[in-house]
């Protein structure tokens, strides 16, 4: 008998100190999400910056039509630079067509350099028949676009309004989010005094 009062009074012990670890570890992980930021687009320095007015361009799509990178009445313009043959492109064209059915006020142009022939094999397969997508080694160039993926957005008046490399879903969401708080890209907002954010 004493064996088993032994036995039920460790396993309450046992069964305490597994709250208590319990409740330590879930403030060890808000203190982590407090001390983590979230990680926005990586902003490069070359080439235009946020605030300046993009290059102009008039340039045809492979889908038929022609595309205007610059202001657009009333339309800001999201610039998707892509490959046929990168990995997280392909894993990002999911949430592009979310962008181009969701948003009204934006239009979504995939632009790449590469052989005409290879890119509308990749239109077909990968379903982008409803995008504006140009094939423009000059378009690259006046954005200095050196990795991919990368995007510029552009507002309606012809000003970039964020850009940078993107690698995730968030990444992409932060060009977004800085266009609307009107800041260059989260990391400089967020590197802001918490009175200045508002």
């Amino acid at each position: 008998m004493n064996a088993l009062i032994f036995a039920v009074a460790l396993l309450w012990v046992v069964v305490v100190a597994l709250i208590v670890a319990l409740f330590a570890l879930a403030r060890q992980v808000g203190v982590l999400f407090e001390r983590i930021a979230p990680m926005g687009a990586l902003v490069n320095d070359s080439g235009p910056q946020v605030g300046q007015a993009s290059p102009l361009f008039q340039l045809p799509s492979l889908n038929g039509g022609q595309v205007s990178i610059g202001p657009r009445q009333g339309k800001a313009t999201l610039v998707f630079f892509l490959s046929s043959t990168c990995p997280i492109c392909k894993k990002l064209l999911p949430m592009l067509k979310s962008v181009r059915q969701s948003e009204t006020t934006i239009d979504v142009v995939l632009a790449s350099d590469s052989e005409e022939a290879k890119l509308r094999r990749f239109i077909y397969s990968a379903d982008l028949k409803d995008f504006a997508f140009v094939n423009s080694t000059e378009l690259g160039l006046a954005y200095r676009v050196s990795r991919l993926p990368f995007a510029v957005l552009i507002g309606p008046d012809g000003v970039i309004r964020s850009k940078g490399l993107i690698n995730s879903r968030e990444q992409l969401e932060s060009l977004f989010n800085a266009h609307e708080l009107g800041v260059s890209s989260i990391q400089s907002y967020l590197d802001q005094p918490a009175a200045a954010r508002g």
